[in-house]
């Protein structure tokens, strides 16, 4: 199964809202960091991925037709020219409140005393994205920023959504050409809801 639908948006961009609004849509299942911290073996393929042992990518996402967040989002390069027929969405949001959720939430776990400092989301992206220094506001968003400006650069046009996920159905149905569902628009993973997930 390839892959339909590649999301090149950060996490705490509505991703995994995103997720669940595609496996609605029937672009599922859609991969997601979620995925990577209830398996073991995603975690070690992930973990080489970011050292650089770059996977099959038909083994690592068999059985998905789609994938967002990290660490998807952190190989978008390599993931939107493998499966060159994909559609790309970047989700974004405004950089200040991004940078918010990102400090009451995912910086919360990069902590190597309560986490593995191996872990993908430390190794490869508190380390290694944003270099350490997450909590330096402006150099964060800095980061933040130019991501979206690569894949906006790199991504043509016409296979590039980018995707505020308050916009709801319309856009994201439009670009995949899916009817709009008669359901709400699913909006979930608040920084409540994180936060109440890892104990907070």
């Amino acid at each position: 199964m390839a892959l339909d639908v590649i999301g090149a948006g950060m996490g705490r961009t509505g991703t995994y809202s995103l997720k669940l609004a595609l496996e609605q849509l029937g672009f599922g299942p859609c991969h997601h960091m979620a995925e990577v911290l209830r398996d073991s073996e995603q975690k070690a393929l992930w973990r080489a991925a970011g050292k650089g042992k770059l996977p099959n990518w038909d083994v690592a996402l068999a059985g998905y037709r789609s994938a967002v967040d990290w660490p998807t989002a952190h190989f978008w390069r390599e993931l939107s020219a493998y499966y060159s027929d994909a559609k790309v969405i970047l989700t974004v949001r405004d950089p200040g409140q991004w940078y918010k959720s990102m400090i009451q939430t995912i910086w919360l776990t990069w902590d190597a005393v309560t986490n593995d400092p191996e872990s993908f989301g430390m190794a490869v992206v508190g380390n290694g994205v944003f270099g350490g220094r997450f909590d330096e506001r402006d150099h964060a968003i800095a980061i933040y920023e130019a991501h979206n400006k690569a894949v906006r650069k790199a991504v043509a046009s016409e296979r590039l959504l980018v995707y505020d996920v308050s916009e709801g159905w319309s856009p994201l149905c439009a670009f995949l050409d899916v009817p709009l569902p008669s359901e709400p628009f699913p909006r979930t993973n608040s920084t409540a809801e994180f936060r109440a997930r890892i104990g907070q």
